[in-house]
């Protein structure tokens, strides 16, 4: 008995995709198992008193400044002393005014000498928790039984739960809008193919479910880090109540019309565009493969006597416009919670965010709805697969737009393009998207050699899928002369009535050979075409190359923005004074000798012209303070010929130096110049230009 091995390319392709499924599974996990926890937009430019700080006598209270406005509790900010006990009234105090975030909490009166412990967290306006802890002391510096929390909300195993929910919300809405609006845009008859309907469907169960995970799983992301917490019906209030509550609750209201619009879409539309033709289903998407095509059409009109009318167009508008509506909602829900929404320029940033979403989805969601259509359905036309190259081309193109408006607004420098972790992530994700668009390419040419399926290839794998068969039936799947030449389509199209055996087990494994000659059929009909068998070769590509988009996009949304970083560390070119806020730059150092490597973080407020208050922190590379034995500090402003003008401050801990009354007397671009020495001969300066004014 001979048997017959799979054609090479189908038993690659058999065997490639479950090793395909394990490596991005890998490289999902990895992603969000290694990913840190997510760095906010917001970010702590001041506290008072300053971390390491030693003040005379007790504050009244502790107040923290932000980059950007944060959403604090009345428990959001506990300051403890030496023995962990709370020594703070637990009551918020709001102290913002103007362009200045600023909270705090009173102390209680009469607090001793020692070091005290300052533990705060907050949800910033792009709804990413934030959190950290310093000291400073009363007095004297004293020995403290509290450990400084190393873990920052938002991460452990809620963080990477939250994570996974937040990649597959991205993942149901891209295949949700990319796979109606193929159907929609490029190919009307897929309404009516079942591997389409569950395709769009899973998506939308995805979406829904994603979304209600997330939604649960906010009080304990923003807060304790426990899952216990998700059964915390206050907390669940509570959240319902920010911003971000807000909007998930929009996105499953929104979720509810896009169920009726999917009703529709495989209901009534789906029964009507089931009744056209492909020649009608061209004609009513506009589209035909040339002249010769449309006389084919014209004299099998002039046989039926009349043109068919066209019913769907009026339905297929409303749909669309409909879907577009939903579609750009659930898409806004994003941009009004997260970066879109916050820093410069919001106005046009939430619009901007939510084309670059809607293009994203109608190109990697068609390709995934294509994918589907080459492997499940071997019914499409080529017409239908350039109008979908079309509809990617524009997609592209508006993607390309709003990228760059995004990465200039959330980047600010080049510096910052290959100095933050968002630059880099960001790099990352514009090689994938290079990576995508050279598989396109080759699936363009795939395209153009692309030869349209037999006309009646539909009709006879429908009529072979719903005809019995009998045992004598499924034994031809072996006799090649029962197979067409040229189309790998059975002879056999007439139904054939079915005897029902009596025998139960009989009728089941009859009907396990009907189910085996149908799937052997529908195979037969998909590889008959080595170019769609090469075309569905570079679509998986392109999927696959899709599925880690997502997953960088999804960790560079939860990553604080390159501008931010900039900002918090003065690591531009030229760090820029913000009325009312310190300004901080970060400076690294290597003297040469032993331990000479290191870095100072100086800090000058309120940073503009007149008195400022200057606060140097050397730290070695491990991160620890580092007691220098010298540091001193100079001004130039030289586009005024002033300076340097030198300025030697005093220690106030070992690793911490101040200067009180620094005099800037004019605006302009002022260098800093900070010379550290760590022993005897080992000398360096370090300098920074910062703008003031």
């Amino acid at each position: 008995m001979t048997a017959t091995a799979p054609a090479p390319s189908t038993a690659r392709a058999t065997a490639f995709l479950p090793r395909l499924v394990l490596v991005l599974a890998a490289l999902l996990a990895t992603l969000f198992t290694a990913a840190s926890p997510a760095a906010a937009h917001a970010a702590l430019t001041a506290s008072d008193p300053e971390d390491g700080a030693v003040v005379a006598t007790a504050p009244a209270q502790v107040t923290l400044s932000f980059s950007e406005q944060v959403a604090m509790g009345d428990d959001s900010i506990r300051v403890l002393d030496p023995q962990g006990k709370r020594v703070d009234t637990g009551e918020l105090r709001d102290m913002c005014s103007g362009n200045t975030i600023r909270y705090g909490t009173a102390l209680h009166a009469g607090l001793p000498n020692g070091t005290y412990t300052v533990a705060w967290q907050a949800v910033s306006a792009d709804s990413h928790p934030i959190s950290g802890a310093f000291t400073f002391s009363i007095g004297a510096p004293s020995a403290t039984d509290v450990t400084l929390p190393t873990a920052q909300a938002g991460g452990g195993p809620v963080g990477i739960a939250y994570g996974i929910a937040r990649y597959a919300a991205y993942g149901g809405f891209t295949v949700l809008v990319g796979g109606a609006a193929f159907i929609l845009l490029c190919w009307r008859r897929g309404a009516a193919e079942r591997p389409l309907q569950k395709l769009v469907v899973r998506a939308w169960v995805t979406l829904t479910a994603a979304t209600l995970a997330m939604l649960v799983l906010r009080t304990p992301y923003t807060g304790s880090g426990n899952f216990s917490d998700v059964f915390d019906l206050d907390g669940l209030r509570a959240v319902l109540q920010t911003k971000t509550g807000a909007s998930l609750v929009s996105r499953l209201l929104l979720l509810g019309a896009a169920a009726l619009f999917v009703a529709v879409l495989f209901g009534v539309y789906a029964r009507r565009v089931a009744n056209l033709g492909p020649d009608e289903a061209d004609r009513a998407e506009g589209e035909t493969d040339g002249p010769e095509q449309t006389d084919r059409s014209d004299e099998a009109d002039g046989a039926d006597g009349a043109e068919r009318p066209d019913d769907t167009s009026d339905l297929t508008f409303g749909l669309a416009i409909g879907g577009a509506v939903v579609s750009g909602g659930i898409a806004a829900t994003w941009a009004l919670s997260e970066h879109a929404s916050t820093g410069i320029q919001p106005g046009i940033a939430m619009p901007a965010d939510i084309l670059h979403l809607m293009a994203v989805a109608t190109w990697l969601g068609g390709l995934a709805a294509l994918l589907v259509t080459l492997h499940k359905v071997p019914g499409i036309e080529r017409a239908a697969v350039r109008r979908f190259s079309r509809v990617a081309f524009v997609s592209v193109l508006v993607l390309a737009v709003t990228g760059v408006y995004q990465s200039w607004r959330q980047l600010g420098s080049w510096s910052a393009l290959t100095g933050t972790d968002y630059g880099q992530l960001l790099l990352l994700k514009i090689g994938l998207v290079a990576v995508l668009l050279g598989l396109a390419y080759v699936s363009r040419k795939w395209t153009a050699r692309l030869a349209d399926a037999p006309a009646d290839t539909a009709t006879a794998v429908a009529v072979v899928g719903s005809a019995g068969q009998t045992s004598a039936d499924v034994s031809r799947e072996t006799d090649p002369g029962a197979v067409s030449e040229g189309t790998g389509v059975s002879r056999e199209t007439e139904p054939v009535p079915a005897p029902v055996p009596a025998d139960p087990e009989r009728a089941a494994q009859l009907a396990r050979q009907r189910a085996a000659r149908e799937s052997a059929l529908e195979k037969r009909v998909r590889d008959a075409d080595p170019d769609r068998a090469g075309l569905r070769r570079s679509v998986l590509a392109e999927a696959a190359i899709a599925v880690i988009l997502l997953a960088v996009t999804t960790v560079l949304t939860s990553t604080e923005p390159g501008r931010t970083v900039e900002r918090e560390t003065g690591r531009g070119s030229t760090a820029t004074a913000v009325p009312d806020r310190a300004v901080k730059i970060t400076l690294p150092f290597d003297t040469g000798g032993p331990n000479g490597k290191g870095s100072v973080r100086l800090e000058l407020d309120p940073g503009r012209v007149g008195a400022n208050t200057l606060h140097l922190w050397a730290d070695s590379a491990d991160g620890t303070p580092l007691d220098l034995p010298e540091i001193k500090v100079a001004f130039t402003l030289p586009a005024k010929d002033i300076g340097p003008l030198p300025l030697v401050p005093e220690q106030a801990a070992p690793g911490h130096w101040t200067a009180s009354g620094v005099q800037l007397p004019l605006a302009g671009e002022w260098r800093i110049d900070v010379t550290v020495r760590t022993s005897d001969i080992d000398q360096t300066t370090v300098q920074k230009t910062v703008k003031i004014g």
